[in-house]
């Protein structure tokens, strides 16, 4: 049985793209970003993503920080970075490649929270590593077993 939800879902690539921008901003792992709006704003953000990429990301960004008081914190991957940093489009597209490979359609929303409260999340947001750039179906055969292969 294949659990693969259709490719190119552009509100899970917004969504995902929002909270990898977020997480920038707030210098907070992607898991804290998460974890500050909750299941609720996330998949409010999921649901309404046609509605919200209609203004600057930015913008928006700044709205559900004030919105959900998200502090501000000392993760910043981006500082860390030795190399070419990814932006948060790129991060935002490898995370929603991965949640539609590991997720039916009708279960995309609980992928969103499993993915980024797993092990994996960390991974992917360590850009020293050449993690975030393999090919789809490695990222996802990786979530799958529960480690780096």
């Amino acid at each position: 049985m294949k659990f693969m939800a259709e490719k190119n879902n552009s509100d899970l690539f917004y969504t995902c793209s929002l909270l990898e921008f977020i997480g920038r901003k707030q210098k907070l792992p992607r898991v804290s970003v998460a974890d500050a709006l909750g299941k609720e704003a996330v998949d409010r953000i999921y649901d309404y993503a046609d509605v919200f990429h209609c203004e600057p990301i930015e913008k928006v960004a700044a709205e559900f920080i004030e919105e959900y008081n998200i502090p501000a914190g000392e993760f910043d991957n981006v500082a860390d970075c030795r190399y070419l940093v990814p932006d948060y489009w790129t991060i935002g597209e490898v995370y929603e490649r991965l949640i539609e490979d590991c997720f039916s359609n009708n279960m995309i929303k609980t992928g969103i929270w499993e993915i980024y409260h797993s092990w994996i999340d960390s991974h992917l947001s360590d850009y020293n590593t050449d993690f975030y750039y393999q090919p789809r179906d490695y990222i996802a055969a990786c979530y799958k077993e529960g480690m780096i292969l």
